[in-house]
């Protein structure tokens, strides 16, 4: 399984990989969530794509998300876990 923690507006990946994927939206103002985003490399925000064991597979950071770049790496992931 890959967990991808997303934005609203593409938190629908969970649906388009059902089973496979689970999306979580996080507040990016918390005090853990903004160590995260530090340590990511964001600015702000972004996207990230972790194993089940927390390990950072994917990462899009800020105004950079791109949904076609996310889907075409979780298909790929998933298709090396295959």
């Amino acid at each position: 399984m890959v967990c991808a923690k997303l934005k609203p507006a593409v938190s629908g990946l969970q649906e388009e990989f059902p089973g496979q994927v689970k999306a979580l939206n996080l507040d990016a103002t918390t005090p853990e969530a903004k160590k995260a985003i530090q340590e990511l490399g964001f600015k702000s925000h972004g996207l990230v794509i972790r194993s089940t064991d927390g390990k950072v597979l994917f990462k899009q950071p800020d105004h950079a998300v791109n949904l076609d770049d996310a889907r075409k790496a979780i298909t790929e992931i998933l298709g090396r876990q295959n």
